[in-house]
């Protein structure tokens, strides 16, 4: 007899031998037992997962001699023609290559024909998904009534481009990818049964390689096979799946913790120029770093890994990097993956994404230090009120002298943390005069239209408030503009440039939010206008504090004119008013 491939030769021929998808072979087998089977059933999921080898068994149990029954016999003539597909009741149809509604007229003209030699008449629809309109359409009626001796079992990788009335008249039963476990544990089955001898971490590498595919990983299994020989080793089965070794990583991983590029860059230039497909070294790299971090969490629970081993080296190099650094390592590395779906330059994505990690680090140590230094300043902040605390009880008052001796340019900081030069706004407001301040307003429309659209937006709600020969103070409804203001060279360097150009003096703008205006221009008038004794001199000049108030900017009912009236009289404030 000719030599059979691994996936063919040990296909599951009971429930019992399929791996994984308990929750469907529960189902199925309790509907056998207690006579509750339906019409139509839906397999659908990812290849390789079992839906084909789960109808041939589910068509034996029920049309076995001894049943239906949870579990066929596979004794019994029925069992066997139906495993060597021999038996004319159990029609395995491909709709890939049977597409048009030709063919599916004649299933279903052959569907009123009682059963030969069966039970039942089992109709195995492979890759439905690609039947044609027409042919869903034919298939709807027979499928929604057909007659009591007819099983449909369509199976189906894309059960999106199932129409929805296809899928309404079965039960949908939803394979999952195996897992790795299973996957290792049926190739020990089969091997064991072969008589090779095999390395466990051999099998776990084509298990990782298969992603939940068993007949992939048969597959991949009979090619390792088939290329060592005697025996099978780590070597050959990294060769033959593409995958890389843990040793590799373990040096890349090293390199990128010593902040050493240049090693890390050599590394991966080495693994492409073997052939190492640059997306798949990338996901790879993702599971690796997933095992440092159950090696952190979980060192106990060693049979997650993947990758990695649970040995005593790779449990030093997780002890190296920060939790924080794997989080992000992970994270750099999976958003570099999805770019690299639509680039033809995938290798220079993962150089980028390798440099990058080399500054995860880094960042995650100065992280750690600050955090301690925060740490600290709490203590000692918490040291500080107990023994505030600790006075207040024993009747002594705290002295706030150190309040009161802060710098006033310190105190003169808003609340939104805009740093004013209040004394700058000082100077100018000294040598500011109405002349001075109508120029600039004059031309303020012009300078909003000729510049940016960024820029103008950023002096929607700001306005000039004093201005002298060579300066003007420019103020902000809202800080986070003043911010935005200060912060944008562009516009600081455009700004003033175009003032220039328009009014043909060279200003200095002064930016200042409007909650630290009010405070300067308030203290201020305090220093300059309301400490003064009212004098004739001073009914014949008015004050600088009274063109601020009146000429600079006008707002009703402000509390210094209030202020004013009350010091002066209501006659000297109209006086100064017109």
């Amino acid at each position: 007899m000719s030599y059979q491939a691994f996936y063919r030769a040990y296909r599951p021929q009971s429930f019992a031998e399929m791996s994984g998808q308990s929750h469907i072979k529960q189902t199925l087998q309790n509907a056998l037992l207690y006579n509750k089977t339906t019409h139509a059933y839906l397999f659908s999921g990812p290849r390789g997962t079992g839906k084909t080898s789960a109808a041939k068994i589910f068509a034996k149990a029920l049309n076995c001699e001894n049943g239906p029954t949870k579990e066929p016999c596979n004794i019994c003539v029925t069992c066997k023609s139906i495993a060597d597909g021999s038996n004319t009741d159990v029609i395995e149809f491909d709709a890939a290559s049977n597409s048009r509604v030709e063919e599916m007229r004649d299933i279903i003209e052959k569907v009123r024909f009682a059963p030969s030699n069966a039970r039942y008449k089992v109709y195995i629809i492979d890759e439905v998904h690609m039947l044609s309109t027409s042919a869903f359409n034919a298939l709807l009626k027979t499928l929604e009534e057909p007659p009591a001796h007819v099983v449909f079992i369509l199976a189906t990788t894309e059960p999106h481009k199932i129409p929805l009335t296809i899928i309404s008249r079965c039960q949908r039963f939803d394979f999952k990818r195996i897992t790795s476990t299973d996957i290792v544990a049926r190739m020990k089955e089969v091997l064991n049964d072969a008589n090779i001898e095999y390395d466990e971490h051999v099998l776990k590498i084509i298990a990782q390689a298969a992603a939940g595919g068993m007949r992939d990983a048969l597959s991949m299994l009979d090619q390792v096979v088939s290329f060592s020989g005697e025996k099978m080793t780590l070597e050959d089965a990294l060769l033959v799946t593409g995958s890389i070794g843990q040793d590799v990583f373990f040096q890349l991983a090293t390199a990128l913790i010593e902040k050493d590029i240049a090693k890390a860059l050599s590394c991966v230039e080495q693994l492409v120029d073997d052939g190492k497909d640059p997306v798949r070294l990338t996901e790879d790299f993702i599971t690796f770093y997933r095992d440092l971090l159950v090696l952190i969490v979980a060192p106990e629970q060693t049979e997650l890994l993947e990758i990695a081993t649970g040995d005593v080296t790779f449990l030093d190099l997780a002890s190296k990097f920060p939790i924080d650094t794997l989080y992000k390592s992970i994270s750099i590395l999976t958003n570099t993956q999805q770019e690299m779906r639509f680039s033809n330059h995938a290798k220079v994505y993962l150089e980028t994404a390798i440099i990058r990690l080399a500054q995860v680090p880094r960042e995650a140590s100065l992280s750690s230090e600050s955090s301690t230094e925060l740490e600290q300043k709490v203590k000692s902040l918490e040291n500080q009120l107990q023994q505030l605390q600790q006075q207040i009880s024993q009747g002594i008052i705290p002295q706030a002298n150190a309040v009161q001796e802060q710098p006033k340019k310190q105190r003169q900081r808003s609340t939104s943390g805009v740093k004013v030069s209040s004394g700058r706004i000082h100077e100018i407001l000294k040598t500011a005069t109405k002349t001075d301040i109508q120029t600039i307003k004059s031309q303020w429309a012009s300078i909003l239209q000729q510049l940016q659209v960024s820029h103008a937006a950023l002096l929607n709600d700001a306005e000039p408030v004093a201005a002298s020969s060579s300066a003007f103070v420019l103020k902000f409804k809202y800080d986070i503009h003043c911010q935005m203001a200060l912060e944008n060279k562009t516009f600081s360097t455009s700004f003033p440039q175009l003032i220039t150009n328009l009014t043909g003096t060279v200003y200095e703008v002064v930016y200042v939010p409007e909650e630290s205006w009010l405070k300067i221009r308030e203290e201020f008038i305090k220093q300059n206008g309301l400490k003064q004794s009212h004098t004739e001199n001073d009914e014949s000049k008015p004050s600088m504090a009274m063109e601020l108030l009146h000429d600079m900017e006008e707002i009703s009912e402000d509390p210094l004119i209030v202020e004013a009236e009350k010091l002066f009289g209501k006659e000297f404030v109209e006086v100064h008013d017109d």
